[in-house]
């Protein structure tokens, strides 16, 4: 059951969703081993993401009103559920964890590198804490504020980037220089699940939608939108960079932006990715952090979900400063590791199954009701 009175409207979901679904992904998301191939990867990706949140929307159909830790009861019995439930809940604590230690490497590598990692990221997630106590249907209006912001100044860098003639389009070629198959294995293995499969965390967050008949067209056109920024993202990092140097810069998007320079004073534009990476951040957290708290108070029976806040903000950050020794560590992690061990079984093996015994006990439950209709109709 649900446990705010929150509701928020189609609109509100479709910006949570592009935020979300752009978040640490602009950061960190680019699949840089394909080179030039990259921005085909994504698109794949994108199919398989909109593919993939359609598993998830007719789970939601068959169970409006629960999420996804009440409904898994429903479907496996009390206790499988439940022991589902709780590994659920310790995922979204893990991502929230990862995007957390994310944006603290970001901020200590570039800006402050003289402040402490567990300082920055203190600060970020009591931030997101606080979010988190309000509810979220002020994590909602709040995103929607972002929005503006955001794409105001997306729209002001791209621009500028053109403006700056920084662009060479011959960097996108040899176009599928190893063929198909390599921009295949690493859109199954690295897109789909990241970002695009991270859509997961919605199973928990649907029941609030106010009009259930936008849900599907909420979300596919944020997935759409968000999927369709990461490739323009991708082919101005190449077009500007080049393959080799996308290939090697930690974070690419960050270099292309600090090469604008525009009427010899339009510079060291850092700032605008920064104040972007900021915003992703605290939603994306946030969003992680909420689902992680509210499933917890959904399996254990807790009313007031402000209870759990803090101590699930310390889990969050204690995980995070203990997921890697150091930020070569980390990132060898979320892409070897992670991908297929966590993110395929909770992202697309787990809700596959749910929904094949979803269908079959739906398909069950009719024949019965078929079954006595045609008796009731014989004894009459």
């Amino acid at each position: 059951m649900l446990l705010e009175k929150a509701r928020i409207g189609a609109k509100q979901l479709f910006v949570l969703v592009v935020i979300f679904q752009m978040g640490s992904a602009i950061l960190l998301g680019f699949p840089i081993e394909l080179k030039q191939d990259a921005w085909i990867a994504i698109i794949l990706g994108l199919i398989g993401g909109i593919l993939l949140f359609i598993v998830y929307y007719r789970l939601y159909l068959y169970f409006p009103e629960l999420p996804l830790t009440n409904y898994a009861q429903k479907l496996l019995g009390k206790w499988p559920g439940r022991i589902l439930g709780y590994l659920y809940v310790i995922y979204f604590v893990y991502l929230a964890a990862r995007v957390l230690r994310d944006f603290g490497e970001l901020l200590t590598a570039t800006i402050y590198t003289a402040t402490p990692l567990f300082f920055l990221m203190s600060v970020l997630i009591l931030t997101s804490a606080y979010a988190v106590t309000k509810g979220f249907e002020v994590i909602a209006r709040v995103g929607e504020l972002y929005f503006i912001i955001i794409y105001v100044m997306a729209i002001v860098g791209f621009f500028l980037i053109i403006s700056s003639s920084l662009i060479h389009l011959d960097y996108l070629k040899p176009v599928l220089e190893q063929g198909w198959l390599p921009v295949i294995k690493v859109a199954l293995r690295g897109v789909v699940t990241f970002p695009f499969g991270e859509m997961v965390v919605f199973t928990m967050l649907l029941p609030y939608l106010q009009e259930q008949k936008k849900a599907k067209w909420a979300c596919i056109t944020g997935i759409v939108l968000s999927g369709i920024n990461f490739v323009i993202a991708a082919v101005i990092n190449i077009t500007t960079l080049g393959a080799e140097l996308f290939a090697r810069s930690p974070y690419p998007l960050l270099s292309t932006i600090s090469k604008i320079e525009l009427f010899n004073f339009i510079e060291r534009l850092d700032v605008l990715f920064m104040l972007y990476l900021m915003i992703a951040c605290f939603i994306k957290v946030t969003i992680f952090y909420y689902v992680a708290v509210a499933g917890t108070a959904d399996l254990f029976g807790f009313q007031d979900i402000r209870k759990l806040s803090l101590p699930f903000g310390l889990v969050i950050l204690i995980t995070a400063m203990i997921i890697a020794p150091n930020y070569t560590e980390h990132i060898k992690e979320g892409l070897e590791i992670v991908p297929i061990y966590l993110h395929w079984p909770f992202q697309i093996i787990i809700p596959c199954i749910l929904l094949v015994i979803a269908f079959i006990r739906q398909r069950v439950k009719q024949i019965k009701k078929t079954k006595s209709t045609l008796i009731q109709d014989v004894n009459e």
